[in-house]
């Protein structure tokens, strides 16, 4: 007796899951460019985390670049070290330059698009 309403009870939840998994309402769509503003903002040398994309915008004296600073193991935020880059999650780590030092990634971080506007604002392109 008790294990047939143990059954009836794991049928009205994994019913319930399944409700659910239906009636999911996904978010918005995560943007994928974003106006970092006017260039004489980031001075040669600089390099600036932009937490929202979550990227790093570099400023070399050959111009800008921009890095993802999206672990490609398992996709956790790394975070920013005087050697470069370290995934708190697994323990990746990536030279400043992007380019991985130690796995369990197996790809560099991605380098992502930045565009000056005509009016000398920069774009940061996540696609």
């Amino acid at each position: 007796m008790a294990r047939d309403g143990f059954l009836y009870l794991s049928g009205a939840l994994a019913l319930g899951g399944l409700l659910r998994f239906f009636d999911f309402q996904p978010g918005p769509v995560p943007a994928t460019t974003f106006d970092l503003g006017p260039a004489a903002n980031y001075p040669v040398g600089s390099r600036t985390v932009i937490p929202n994309a979550p990227a790093i915008l570099i400023h070399a004296a050959s111009g800008f670049s921009a890095l993802a600073l999206v672990c490609t193991h398992l996709g956790c935020t790394v975070e920013a070290n005087e050697d470069g880059f370290a995934c708190p999650c697994h323990g990746s780590l990536y030279a400043r330059d992007g380019s991985l030092q130690r796995g369990p990634a197996a790809q560099p971080l991605a380098v992502l698009r930045i565009e000056t506007t005509d009016d000398g604002n920069l774009i940061l392109h996540m696609d």
